[in-house]
């Protein structure tokens, strides 16, 4: 069965057009790892919009998040805001302390 990723509603025409070809997840459940394919969804239809194979998976804290990380990643104003938006993600306080999974997929056309 394929895995799934979910994203924002918001974020669904960057990973379209090909801006966003990287995400991070945290508390990774569905063991994602490179050479999966994937199946992107949007929330909250949980409607499929692309396929994705994942082409890179790196492990970190995300108080070591640095610039290359945000390759293909959307920005924060700062550290505060990143973890915020993870928090109200995840509905779990995120912190420095928290492992994030840096996943760079690639559209299967």
């Amino acid at each position: 069965m394929k895995k799934v990723m979910k994203f924002s509603q918001e974020l669904v025409p960057l990973v379209l057009s090909g801006e966003k070809a990287t995400t991070w997840r945290l508390w990774d459940d569905k063991n994602l790892q490179e050479g999966d394919y994937i199946s992107l969804v949007k929330r909250p239809e949980l409607e499929e919009f692309a396929q994705a194979i994942i082409t890179n998976v790196s492990e970190k804290k995300m108080g070591r998040i640095n610039k290359d990380d945000f390759l293909g990643h959307e920005k924060f104003k700062n550290q505060k805001e990143m973890y915020e938006t993870y928090s109200d993600y995840y509905k779990r306080k995120v912190d420095g302390n928290t492992p994030v999974k840096i996943i760079r997929f690639r559209l299967i056309k």
